[in-house]
C-alpha cells in the first residue's frame, strides 16, 4: 500500500482531533489486519471511489477515548456510546476522510466520498470491500486509543 496515499488519512486524523476536541494522538507501528473484528468501540466507516482508486476507511474509538472528545467537544460526558457518540464519530470520520481528500488531491488523487456509516458495539465487526489488504494503524492519547484501517485498490495514476 502506498505511504503517499496512507499518511494524508493519518495526519488528518491527527489535526481534526487536535484542532476540535484538544486531543492529542500519537501514531503507533501499522500492521496487517487479518481479521473483520474491531479493536475498539464505536467505528466509523466512509467508502471513496474515483478514477485513480477504490477503497474505504475506517476510524475507531475506544469509548473512554470517544467519551472524552464528547466531552472536550460538546462540554458534556455521556455515561456511554449512545446516538449523539455515534453521530460525533460519524462527523469525525467525515473530516478525516475529507482533510485527506484535499491533501490527496493536491498530489493528483481524485476521489468521491459516500456517507459514513458508524458501528458501535463489543467486537463489532468492519468489512472492507476491496481486493487489498487492509492496514491498520494504532493511536494512543491520554484517554484511550484509536485505530484507522484503510483498505485501497490504486488502479492508476
Amino acid at each position: 500500500m502506498n505511504v503517499e496515499f496512507i499518511n494524508p488519512f493519518l495526519s488528518s486524523l491527527m489535526n481534526v482531533l487536535e484542532t476540535m476536541a484538544m486531543t492529542k494522538l500519537e501514531p503507533g507501528k501499522p500492521s496487517l489486519k487479518k481479521e473483520e473484528i474491531s479493536k475498539g468501540d464505536v467505528s466509523g466507516i466512509i467508502g471513496m471511489a474515483g478514477p485513480q482508486t477504490k477503497g474505504s476507511l475506517s476510524v475507531t474509538f475506544e469509548e473512554s477515548l470517544a467519551l472524552s472528545i464528547m466531552e472536550k467537544m460538546l462540554g458534556e460526558r455521556p455515561d456511554s456510546i449512545n446516538e449523539e457518540v455515534t453521530d460525533m464519530v460519524g462527523e469525525i470520520t467525515n473530516m478525516v476522510t475529507g482533510g485527506a481528500k484535499n491533501i490527496l488531491g493536491d498530489k493528483g488523487y481524485d476521489f468521491n466520498m459516500a456517507t459514513p456509516t458508524v458501528v458501535s458495539g463489543k467486537d463489532h465487526t468492519i468489512s472492507h470491500q476491496c481486493e487489498s489488504s487492509t492496514l491498520i494503524i494504532p493511536f494512543t492519547s491520554e484517554s484511550g486509543k484509536a485505530y484507522i484501517e484503510v483498505s485501497f485498490d490504486v488502479l492508476a495514476k
